[in-house]
């Protein structure tokens, strides 16, 4: 599906890099395993998971995002429709045994990140040299949050990760329901409940900033998690959080604050600041006038991730 080109240049003259597939499959996977931080925004749990002799398989990599997420990653140098389909029956043995990945998490990460598993939104990776249009269509058909990366080595030292398609589940994150002591049910507030209690003029303000975000590119995924909204491509490259009382919407960017000039009221470095979502670069916005201001630092995040 895409023809990604990679040229070295010196002085007025470029020279085309030659490009292929990881020459083994596991090698692909150990370089991935360990970089996935620094690849995808995913932290590494476990390779070769099994998943029992009754489902009778092993899952390439398991892997928890920056939202808490649960992420499957299945890798293949042939272009062909066994690694989604094989990827699809991982993902539903995954959501079926909620405990065992809890104590996976558990295990590497301790008891607060375990806790922290957001179940609404887990996802596959496929990883493969090259995918084709029916691999691209078909992802879209399925309602499930899957994402195709194409990677191409170049040399020795230089490796592309092209994401060819990403799509998200269809049933997103709804009204969470909490016990009431009489028995009853009590709507938790979620980011979007906030979203649905926010004023008119908030409520329009989120509208903008969202087409904003998605205009940047066609590789742009918004996941809705319980407390922010969370756009990524790859990778998480800005969050939103949506407060109702205080009328304003909180940005928070993978930009390093001290490459930016800090405007008091507006915006701030975060590093040391606990908040949801990920970025160390923080953006308070009342008003149209405040989103023209922070489009240039979005776009700039966006490129980045």
């Amino acid at each position: 599906m895409s023809d990604l080109k990679l040229f070295r240049v010196s002085g007025d003259k470029v020279v085309s890099l030659p490009g292929g597939g990881v020459a083994l499959e596991k090698s692909l996977q150990v370089l991935i395993e360990r970089n996935m931080e620094t690849m995808f925004g995913v932290r590494f749990l476990v390779s070769e998971h099994s998943t029992g002799v009754k489902h009778g398989g092993r899952i390439d990599s398991l892997g928890i995002d920056e939202n808490n997420s649960p992420v499957i990653f299945e890798y293949k140098r042939a272009t062909n429709e066994n690694v989604i389909n094989q990827g699809l029956f991982y993902l539903d043995w995954l959501v079926d045994h909620k405990a065992e990945f809890q104590l996976l998490v558990l295990k590497h990460f301790g008891q607060s990140v375990a806790d922290a598993i957001e179940w609404s939104t887990p996802r596959l990776t496929c990883v493969a040299g090259d995918f084709t249009k029916y691999d691209v269509h078909a992802v879209s058909q399925m309602g499930r949050a899957i994402e195709l990366v194409k990677y191409t080595r170049f040399g020795d030292d230089l490796i592309a990760l092209d994401l060819i398609a990403s799509t998200r589940a269809s049933a997103g994150v709804g009204e969470m329901s909490v016990p009431k002591p009489n028995g009853g049910k009590a709507k938790e507030r979620t980011v979007t409940s906030l979203l649905d209690q926010a004023p008119v003029t908030l409520g329009d303000l989120y509208a903008e900033l969202e087409a904003f975000i998605v205009a940047l590119g066609d590789d742009v995924t918004k996941n809705t998690l319980k407390f922010y909204f969370a756009f990524r491509r790859l990778k998480n490259f800005a969050c939103v959080e949506v407060h109702p009382q205080t009328k304003n919407l909180l940005v928070y960017l993978k930009v390093v604050p001290d490459t930016v000039e800090l405007v008091e009221g507006f915006s701030r470095d975060v590093r040391n600041v606990g908040h949801f979502g990920t970025g160390d670069l923080e953006l308070r916005i009342t008003s149209p006038a405040d989103l023209a201001k922070a489009q240039p630092l979005i776009q700039m995040s966006y490129e980045n991730n």
